[in-house]
């Protein structure tokens, strides 16, 4: 993880009229791992990665890939990386196998040869029409035509939507044999619980301002639940030995999310006299990204 990193964002933003889609964000993505951008539709996910293909045009900052600047080699950038985006444009008269000798003409020798290969593991038929494929299918069409040519970069925007449970589960689990042969994957999503599962550092962008990046393992080794139950008779508003993100008061009882709290501001909590009983539960990244 300490090896340069293959994507760097540096200060972006990016306005449409008084819409700010980015505002001024920074992040370092590291090689050989799964990086996924987490935010609700409309958070500036797919505007981000837009510029980061020079698709895009940026107001301000600046963003590479495999050290290519994005504004200026985008071309070269789009050559060198396999990208999926929400809703694949294929060519839907092609068959599978059409589509696959159609889209080698762009690429060096051998992608060919690795398309059908994929396309096999993938139980596609290459005789299939694509307008007769469903979206599982479709979707796995896409991904083979961005892995043939073996990019180090892997970048997805929102692959998974609209798949059904099995598919998603599937195509997620390849991204995570993607990064295990030293290849970096690049994922956008909203499906918080399915990241989970294959992430190996996480990213919150909300209303195009980065919240948080952390490992994975380390931003959940931080974050808890606190259940504090208070004395009947304690009036004053609890005080709190840091800051939180959420607070909740139920009667007597408070639930607390923190993030980063030490073991002494956690016993400094636990002995005040205002404190009945005081539990910890871990959260989900789910309940962290809520949070």
């Amino acid at each position: 993880m300490n090896a340069e990193p293959v994507i760097r964002v540096d200060n972006l933003t990016k306005r449409f009229g008084r819409q700010v889609a980015v505002d001024n964000v920074s992040f370092q993505v590291p090689a050989r791992c799964v990086f996924a951008l987490l935010g609700e539709n409309g958070a500036g996910k797919s505007t981000l990665i837009k510029i980061l293909l020079g698709l895009v045009d940026p107001d301000a900052g600046s963003t590479a890939i495999l050290g290519h600047d994005s504004q200026f080699n985008g071309l070269a950038i789009r050559q060198a990386i396999g990208y999926v985006p929400d809703s694949p444009s294929l060519y839907e008269w092609m068959t599978v196998a059409e589509i696959g000798w159609f889209t080698a003409g762009f690429f060096p020798d051998g992608f060919q040869q690795h398309y059908n290969e994929l396309v096999a593991g993938y139980g596609l038929g290459p005789a299939k029409k694509l307008k007769q494929l469903s979206k599982g299918m479709r979707a796995k069409v896409a991904l083979a035509l961005a892995l043939a040519h073996r990019p180090d970069v892997l970048v997805l925007d929102e692959p998974t939507s609209g798949l059904d449970s099995l598919v998603r589960r599937e195509f997620l689990e390849s991204m995570v044999d993607f990064a295990g042969d030293g290849r970096t994957v690049f994922l956008s999503s909203h499906q918080i619980h399915e990241v989970e599962r294959v992430a190996d550092v996480v990213a919150i962008l909300r209303e195009g301002r980065m919240l948080a990046m952390e490992r994975l393992d380390e931003l959940k080794s931080k974050a808890s639940e606190l259940i504090v139950t208070r004395h009947e008779s304690s009036i004053e508003p609890l005080r709190l030995p840091g800051s939180y993100l959420t607070r909740q008061v139920q009667g007597r009882q408070e639930r607390i999310v923190v993030c980063g709290w030490s073991e002494d501001q956690l016993a400094e909590l636990a002995s005040s006299d205002q404190v009945s009983v005081l539990d910890t539960r871990s959260l989900s990244l789910d309940e962290i990204f809520v949070a």
